[in-house]
């Protein structure tokens, strides 16, 4: 399984920031991130293919569940 990002390139006016970000995610892997697997250009739109997590972005998870200050600085520390 993974998970698919589509990012469309027309809305994003520094695309030179995506590539660098995609550079750094092929470079960098640990099994506390989730990790970039591949991209595809198609169309205007650039697909990322990472590894999947259960649970849904990080983005929503913290929406729905609050977490207290020394608990994050324990999970940015790992």
């Amino acid at each position: 399984q993974v998970a698919l990002k589509k990012m469309p390139l027309c809305k994003r006016s520094r695309k030179e920031l995506v590539v660098s970000e995609i550079q750094i995610m092929k470079e960098n892997r640990h099994p506390n991130i989730v990790n970039y697997i591949d991209s595809y250009l198609f169309d205007e739109d650039l697909w990322l293919v990472m590894e999947y997590v259960d649970g849904g972005t990080l983005t929503s998870v913290l929406l729905r569940v609050f977490i207290e200050e020394r608990m994050i600085a324990a999970i940015s520390r790992e």
